[in-house]
Parts: C-alpha cells; sequence; structure tokens
C-alpha cells in the first residue's frame, strides 16, 4: 500500500494528503490504457458470439443466447467488482474483473476446439466479466474528478475504448486466419486476441493504478478542508435522494436493451444476406466507434446542458436508428453501419448522461457498491435483450426487431420527465 493510500477498513489518513489534480492525471492515464487494451478484448467476442452459437446450434433462434449469457456473467461480474471495489479499492476490483474476462475468453477457445455448447456458454458466462469491468472503469475515472467535470471525466475513460473497439472486430478476420493454422476453428480466433487483451488490461491497472482513485477520494473527502482548496478535494453531496439512482439506473437500463437486442442479431442478419465476418467486423467496428468516440462531446454536453436533455436525446437517436435499421436493405453495408452508429452514439447519450446522474446522487461511502447494483440492472437488461432479439427475429424479421427497440427508446421520454421533476436544477 502507498503512502498516498489508506486502509480500505482502518479509516487511518496518510501523513500527507496527495494532490488531487496530480492524482486524477495519473489515474486517468492508466485507465486509458487499460481500456485501449479492454476494449479489444470486448469488441472482439461481440462480433463473432453469435455466429459461433449458430454455427454450432445450427440455426437462428438462439443465435441471441451468446449476448445473453455475456451479459447475464457481466451482472455478477458487476456485483463482484463493486464489492471488490468498495472494500478493497478501485484497482483490486478492475484487475479481478478484466483476470476472470481472460479465463472466459480461454474457455470459449477450448469450447470450440471441443464442439462442446454447453462448455461454450458457460465460458461465454465467464467471459462477462470482462464487459463488466469496461463498463465500471468509468466509475473510477470520476471518483476525484470535479463535480462540474464529471461527465468529462467519464468521457475521457469511455472515449479510450474506442481504439481497441474499433482494431478488434477488424481483426477478427486474420485472428480466425491464425486460429485455423494453429488447429482452432475460424470463428474462436478473436477470442485469442480477447484473452490477451484482457490480462494486459489487468496487468496496467495492477501495477499503474496508483495512487487508487476510490480511496484517495475517500481520505481527501474525510481530511480537514482547506476553504481554497479545488472542489476535486470534496464531496459534494449532490442530490443524494433515491431518484437520483433511479432516474440514472433508468435511462441506462433502457438505452442498453435497445443496443444490445440490434447490436446482437445485426452480424446475423448480415450472414443471412450473404456477408461474412470482415463486413460485419467492420460494422461493429463503426458501432463500437460511435458508442465511445463522441464521449468527449458527450461528457462537455451532459456538464454544459444538463444530464437529462441529454439523456432525453438518446431516446431519439435511438429511435432514428431502428427505423433505418429496418428500412436498410440487407444487402446495404453502408446503411446498416449507419444505423449502428446512430445505436452507439444513442447509447452513449444515455451511458455518459446516466453515469453522472449516479455519481452525484450517491455519496463516497456507498458509491462503489451501489455503482455495483446499478450495472448489475445493466446487464441484466442487456441479457434480456440479447436473448430476445434472436426470438424476436425468428418469429418476425430484422426489421420487426429494430423498430420495436427503436420505439422502446422512446419511454426514456416520459421516464425522464416524472423522475427528473423532483430533482434539483443542479443535477439537470
Amino acid at each position: 500500500m502507498t503512502k498516498t493510500e489508506p486502509s480500505a477498513t482502518s479509516g487511518s489518513l496518510p501523513d500527507a494528503l496527495p494532490d488531487a489534480v496530480q492524482a486524477q492525471r495519473r489515474i486517468l492515464r492508466a485507465l486509458v490504457a487499460s481500456q485501449i487494451l479492454s476494449g479489444a478484448g470486448l469488441a472482439a467476442g461481440v462480433t463473432v458470439g453469435a455466429l459461433l452459437a449458430q454455427d454450432m446450434l445450427g440455426g437462428t433462434s438462439l443465435a441471441g443466447l451468446p449476448s445473453a449469457l455475456v451479459t447475464a456473467g457481466s451482472a455478477l461480474a458487476a456485483v463482484a467488482v463493486g464489492r471488490i471495489s468498495q472494500a478493497r479499492g478501485r484497482r483490486p476490483g478492475l484487475t479481478a474483473g478484466y483476470l476472470a474476462g481472460a479465463v472466459g475468453s480461454a474457455g470459449v477457445i477450448t469450447a470450440a476446439v471441443l464442439d462442446n455448447a454447453a462448455l461454450l456458454f458457460l465460458a461465454l458466462f465467464v467471459y462477462g466479466a470482462g464487459t463488466a469491468t469496461n463498463l465500471q472503469a468509468r466509475y473510477a475515472g470520476a471518483d476525484l474528478a470535479d463535480p462540474g467535470h464529471r461527465a468529462r471525466a467519464v468521457s475521457r475513460v469511455l472515449v479510450a475504448t474506442t481504439l481497441g473497439g474499433v482494431v478488434g472486430p477488424n481483426l477478427s478476420a486474420p485472428m480466425g486466419d491464425l486460429a485455423g493454422a494453429i488447429g482452432i476453428p475460424d470463428l474462436a480466433g478473436p477470442f485469442l486476441l480477447a484473452g490477451a487483451a484482457y490480462a494486459l488490461a489487468a496487468l496496467v491497472l495492477a501495477v499503474w493504478l496508483r495512487p487508487d482513485p476510490l480511496l484517495t477520494a475517500r481520505t481527501l473527502a474525510a481530511a480537514p478542508q482547506d476553504p481554497a482548496a479545488p472542489a476535486t478535494t470534496r464531496d459534494t453531496g449532490v442530490d443524494r435522494r433515491s431518484g437520483g439512482v433511479v432516474l440514472g439506473a433508468l435511462v441506462m437500463v433502457l438505452t442498453q436493451i435497445v443496443m444490445v437486442a440490434i447490436m446482437t442479431m445485426t452480424p446475423v442478419h448480415m450472414h443471412g444476406h450473404g456477408h461474412g465476418t470482415a463486413a460485419s467486423g467492420l460494422v461493429i467496428a463503426v458501432h463500437i466507434a460511435a458508442m465511445y468516440l463522441p464521449s468527449p462531446l458527450t461528457g462537455w454536453l451532459v456538464d454544459r446542458y444538463g444530464r437529462t436533455a441529454v439523456a432525453a436525446a438518446s431516446g431519439g437517436v435511438l429511435l432514428a436508428s431502428g427505423v433505418l435499421a429496418a428500412a436498410a436493405p440487407g444487402d446495404s453495408v453502408p446503411l446498416l453501419a449507419l444505423a449502428l452508429a446512430l445505436l452507439g452514439l444513442g447509447w452513449n447519450f444515455g451511458l455518459v448522461s446516466g453515469t453522472a446522474i449516479i455519481t452525484d446522487a450517491v455519496p463516497l461511502a456507498t458509491r462503489a457498491r451501489t455503482q455495483g447494483t446499478v450495472d448489475v440492472s445493466i446487464a441484466i437488461a442487456g441479457a434480456a435483450g440479447g436473448l430476445a432479439s434472436g426470438l424476436v427475429v425468428a418469429a418476425g424479421s430484422y426489421a420487426v426487431l429494430t423498430l420495436t427497440s427503436g420505439v422502446l427508446a422512446l419511454a426514456l421520454l416520459p421516464v425522464i420527465a416524472a423522475t427528473a421533476s423532483s430533482r434539483p436544477a443542479r443535477s439537470r
């Protein structure tokens, strides 16, 4: 334990308080590096998970199950990462989550070699820990941030995922070739990249995420305050009523359902129209870039114009995505890429605004545990969206799925109107 990090349980203060601004810069550098790596791991699995299950099972009705299992696994991991972070700090919590993602990736490869569907589903469940940890890292970026710049701090962590998220899917075909050359089924190739990326992300955090952001924030909040000290050293207690947690959670839950449902079935839809993994990988790469690349702009918009305004905008963008995906010809890669880009952007609006609302609402004493619990609901929503997506397409069509999802996104508007009406103006 370093001198600037208090014990997670003793409550003792260090001899010298850390400089919050300098600590935040170091923390963000470590988080950015780990997010680049974990983004590649996350995106690689998204690209081929449904196709791998379809190949093993010989049909599309359960093609949404891999996404459901990944997100269900991320629900359990969100609880675990949140509780470890609450008790021990962000560094051990996030490191453990990425290591679990690496183990899950190895399990998927083993299942593909053995052609064992049961092992595949179990491994995908464990692999979901990487997804949960990738999202939990955004909270670490906000722990020491000035309350008026929290959304921008979150956005810096999220945007780092873009590089890995774009590179990962586009390596699907080369990784498939590499897998084939060493006797592994082609579709399992991207999980070679995922396993290595998650393991390296865990290593980066274990070595360089110092001082621990959550433990440092608690130390600074407990210390006597200098009136001239910057706001990053204070826990301002903005809107700690339950309404803030409910609103933030609902925004992120609805956007997650819509995003996962459409994203999961798009590669399957494209495969059915004769596209290979290179084309679907390109579309997913565009989608993931849109999920994370706009984050700095989104963070600025959230801090400048308010949390709820951007959350409401996400509903309209997701509706536009669903309509365009339904109208796009199955052989049009550009239109499908545009629809998936809008899907990613709408999700980004919801995630950044919802995260800022949650962080505003929860005190440091219970912050990590509450954030983990909220991410469980997000993961469960994603699991439901992924599982339902295959059933809807099998019973109807891809167009039915995308239109229904887009209309569901509009439920954000009455939710925001009803919940936000009682909230203080600062959080809006």
